[in-house]
């Protein structure tokens, strides 16, 4: 199982492209989304204890930083590169709504991939998600001169139902009952590997038609976005002097959205048009998340190793 977490990209590589050629198998397999979701949080909380949630609460002025840098940064990048590349109102106008959007629960999965701090990113999700109810609107409006509603009540219930559960089990029974699990649990971060996997081959399958009519703007659009969220937020927790890990984590908060909430409220709002960059970010995130796991993974075993060599 452990080479299924060593070439984690390159397995949700191949996935994605056997889902692009044979959509309907994975298509068919849409229901099983939330139950894989569950499965990867409850292995996460399998690896936190309590004391991880209560470290995190002690320092608000983190959890502050990276709403900020949120709700900030990615609106304001989003116009921006719309802008730059001249797309279409309606296209701009997802872009915002993807900008403005809470962290979605994919980044609470590749946060626990990437070794950053699975408690602090839990924490803004769920606080990114309450502010939604004023931010989204209001960013909006300041933005496009338009409004939107809302459905937080029904977020918070799935990520109470997604998310939170889970995540609260496995903390419980690993808080229990540790040195128990510690013999297996290197099986954890595998199981949560093919988890993701699935779900990214999943969600190709179900977009297949869209993506073979995505006009070219908007996947770079999606891709400069999603990068310069990553990269903005890495370097300036790095400039305000937090290690690495805190870093890692407010990059993946800040930079993978709650596109499927975009999608949504841009269909309901708008056109489909509209809802054509939430779509796209969907795929794209998870991959481009997925890659900067195992990138970092890879620079912390070399550490581990050269750490290793030397105290030989």
């Amino acid at each position: 199982m452990n080479v299924v977490t060593r070439l984690f990209p390159l397995w949700a590589l191949l996935f994605s492209v056997i889902a692009y050629l044979c959509p309907a198998s994975f298509a068919e397999a849409k229901a099983a989304i939330i139950p894989l979701l569950s499965v990867v949080m409850f292995c996460m909380g399998l690896t936190l204890r309590w004391q991880n949630f209560v470290d995190v609460l002690n320092k608000p002025l983190i959890i502050f930083i990276g709403v900020f840098l949120q709700y900030a940064l990615m609106p304001f990048l989003a116009w921006a590169i719309a802008l730059a590349l001249q797309l279409p109102a309606e296209l701009m106008l997802g872009m915002i709504l993807v900008g403005a959007s809470a962290g979605g629960t994919a980044s609470n999965v590749i946060c626990y991939l990437a070794g950053g701090n699975v408690a602090l990113s839990i924490l803004m999700t769920m606080l990114s998600t309450l502010l939604s109810l004023l931010f989204m609107p209001l960013l909006t409006w300041l933005y496009l001169q338009t409004t939107v509603d809302v459905p937080v009540i029904k977020m918070l219930q799935s990520i109470a139902s997604i998310v939170l559960a889970p995540v609260l089990l496995g903390t419980l029974i690993n808080s229990l009952f540790s040195a128990r699990l510690s013999p297996i649990k290197d099986i954890f971060p595998s199981l949560s590997s093919v988890a993701i996997i699935l779900i990214i081959a999943i969600i190709i399958g179900i977009n297949q038609e869209n993506l073979q009519t995505m006009a070219s703007g908007v996947v770079t659009a999606v891709i400069l976005h999603n990068g310069a969220g990553l990269g903005c937020a890495y370097f300036i927790m790095r400039g305000l002097h937090y290690d690495k890990v805190i870093a890692r984590t407010i990059a993946i908060e800040v930079g993978m959205q709650n596109s499927g909430l975009s999608v949504a409220l841009a269909v309901k709002h708008f056109s489909a048009l509209a809802a054509l960059p939430g779509a796209v970010f969907s795929i794209w995130h998870n991959l481009s998340g997925s890659l900067l796991a195992f990138v970092w993974q890879q620079q912390d075993r070399r550490l581990f190793k050269n750490h290793g060599d030397v105290a030989s």
